[in-house]
């Protein structure tokens, strides 16, 4: 299985622990939505996409079945989220805030 695509659908730049939700396609046949980068303890890493169950707990809806397909995409999904974060800042340095 290839991720073919990942898009960063939305940045945080917030001091809270949810830094992106992404989505990826894989296989150019699948798409995944809602996968979250998370900040926490220093370190960056994936949530899946959950739905809360009837006694308050959480229950992936998607996820990785072994750790090497799951390090493999939370590295391709950290990557994209690292692009996309200096895309960001170079667009707010080519575009400062107007005065007045």
């Amino acid at each position: 299985m290839e991720i073919t695509d990942i898009k960063v659908r939305k940045l945080f730049d917030n001091e809270g622990p949810m830094k992106a939700i992404v989505s990826i396609t894989l296989d150019d046949q699948l798409a995944l939505h809602d996968i979250k980068v998370i900040n926490a303890r220093e370190k960056l890493f994936i949530v899946m996409p959950s739905r809360k169950n009837p006694d308050n707990t959480y229950r992936d809806i998607y996820h990785p079945i072994n750790a090497e397909f799951r390090a493999m995409l939370e590295s391709k999904i950290i990557a994209a989220y690292n692009e996309e974060l200096a895309r960001a800042a170079e667009a707010a340095v080519e575009q400062p805030e107007s005065e007045g």
